[in-house]
């Protein structure tokens, strides 16, 4: 049908083939995007409990079924892909019914000026878990009904980033292992590609729990025998044999290059899903990532049971900081909103002052310079300059900007010396973080009646003094900020390693835990602490 060929059983599985079939048919002039349809084969598979085969090997699938299939790249410049000309989805199947829906929405919703994925979106797994069986039109309602969900949800995201280009393997003039090609290594860098724009659509989509089909597809993961996942594996080993696979994952310039591209697909994932950290997201959209980040780990060591060691490492590391860091933008975002209610508020604020100017400021500063060392003059310019700011009822991104101000200041000296820079950033976190936690303790002891508002302002201020220095220190290196913390999770003990403060805002998004070395602050006006990398707020 529509173009359909008869194919050998032995090596695809008819009700593949037979899905594609019902679902797509050939047609001039007409196409459609490559990763769109591979997510609706995963989805397929996944709904039907199917392990799927990898891009590369779906896309020689659809060319044995629609004979004579051309691929094009369409798109403007930077955020082109590439799609199936020839290749349309039929009247009558529930993808199309989703597909018209979903754009009815983009345009109802977003001005036409955002460039955002425009994606077929069968299920937001990740917020709402659709439900699989039934007949096609219930499913087809189901899935319209979540992707009204995704595409309000899409808003929020900078669902247009595309994923940057990846460099080359580096052999460093090292020999390739026994048995393995130049063309196995170029094999295994071309799916790796693949497979991480797969992981960046669905993503984009919001389907969450695709990530791990994904890695299972991969890393050949398999737990039976039974003759349809023979056949999906055979398809994975015509392009790059297991055993080759294998090899490739204990070289050591191949498990450099992955560390390479996995920080950039993490890092890009970050900014696509939290592009503002500042900025509202919606508490159910936050809950999804926060799960999601909490499931991260188990999937990948789960997927890659029967993978080397040194590659399973590798893998973890980075994996284990894109989860650190999307756990603790939650938090931070989460306190964002609420410390709005408490800036925004004069009778807190004007509380807040007369709280404040109880606080004996010359027994703080003669307790905490023992330990931080910062002249007297700079604490009192802190002191008056957070009051003044305080009074004058600054909005959050006012207090935002201050505080990134405050860190190019302490962090100016090191500007020429960019080796120094990460010590001399960490220190200044652990000072500020002291200081802050004195005067926290006046409050305290004085039973201050905006304590509570004091400590919320803390936390926010600490987790965004944590934001602001990981970004600087990861520029000073010229790495991703994803990368950075990678790297603090193995550094040596001798190291000043702050471990992430993560706020563990609780699943229902309204008990925050106070992180391990948090610091709050309040701020004020800038021209102040050219003395130092010591100095804290």
């Amino acid at each position: 049908s529509g173009g359909c060929l008869q194919l050998n059983l032995s090596t695809t599985c008819l009700s593949q083939v037979q899905w594609l079939c019902e679902n797509y048919e050939g047609a001039e002039g007409v196409s459609l995007p490559r990763c769109t349809l591979y997510c609706h084969y995963l989805l397929h598979c996944q709904e039907h409990k199917l392990e799927p085969v990898n891009a590369a090997s779906f896309g020689k699938l659809i060319r044995s079924v629609f004979m004579g299939l051309r691929t094009r790249r369409l798109g403007t410049r930077g955020n082109s892909k590439y799609h199936y000309y020839g290749l349309r989805i039929k009247s009558g199947s529930p993808l199309l019914r989703l597909m018209d829906e979903q754009q009815h929405l983009a345009m109802r919703q977003q001005p036409f000026s955002q460039k955002h994925r425009i994606k077929p979106v069968h299920k937001a797994e990740g917020i709402i878990n659709g439900t699989s069986g039934g007949s096609s039109q219930q499913q087809a309602a189901a899935l319209c009904d979540i992707s009204a969900q995704v595409q309000q949800y899409q808003q929020f995201l900078e669902a247009s980033r595309p994923l940057p280009d990846f460099q080359e393997v580096d052999l460093q003039d090292r020999t390739l292992p026994e048995g393995i090609l130049l063309e196995h290594l170029k094999a295994f860098q071309t799916l790796y590609r693949e497979h991480c724009e797969a992981i960046l659509d669905v993503m984009v989509n919001l389907q969450f729990t695709l990530v791990e089909t994904l890695w299972k597809s991969f890393w050949r993961f398999s737990q039976g025998t039974d003759t349809e996942s023979l056949n999906l594996h055979n398809e994975s080993e015509k392009r790059l044999p297991k055993s080759c696979l294998v090899m490739l994952c204990k070289f050591e310039p191949v498990l450099r290059w992955t560390r390479e591209c996995d920080n950039v697909l993490y890092q890009t994932l970050v900014e696509m899903l939290i592009p503002d950290v500042l900025r509202p997201i919606p508490s159910a959209l936050t809950q999804a990532i926060r799960n999601f980040a909490k499931s991260l780990e188990t999937w990948l060591t789960g997927a890659m049971m029967n993978i080397p060691e040194e590659m399973v490492r590798i893998k973890v590391v980075c994996v284990c900081s894109f989860s650190q860091t999307l756990r603790r933008y939650t938090s931070l975002n989460h306190l964002a909103q609420a410390a709005r209610a408490v800036l925004q508020n004069s009778a807190q604020i004007n509380q807040m002052l007369s709280d404040l100017n109880r606080v004996d400021f010359t027994n703080v500063q003669e307790q905490a310079s023992w330990v931080c060392r910062c002249e007297d003059r700079v604490v009192q310019r802190l002191e008056q300059d957070f009051k003044l700011t305080l009074q004058q009822q600054n909005s959050l991104e006012q207090w935002a900007a201050w505080l990134d101000g405050v860190v190019s200041q302490v962090l100016k000296p090191y500007e020429q010396n960019p080796a120094a820079l990460p010590k001399a950033a960490k220190l200044f976190l652990l000072n500020w973080s002291f200081y802050s936690s004195m005067v926290i303790r006046d409050l305290t002891l004085r039973s201050a009646a905006s304590f509570g508002s004091f400590h919320l302002i803390r936390l926010l201020y600490d987790e965004y003094m944590y934001y602001l220095i990981e970004h600087r220190v990861a520029q000073a290196k010229g790495e991703t900020p994803i990368a950075v913390m990678g790297e603090e999770s193995e550094e040596e003990s001798g190291e000043l390693v702050l471990q992430s403060s993560s706020l563990t805002v609780a699943e229902d998004d309204d008990e925050l835990t106070e992180p391990p070395s948090k610091q709050p602050r309040p701020s004020l006006n800038l021209h102040t602490l050219t003395e130092t990398h010591s100095t804290p707020p």
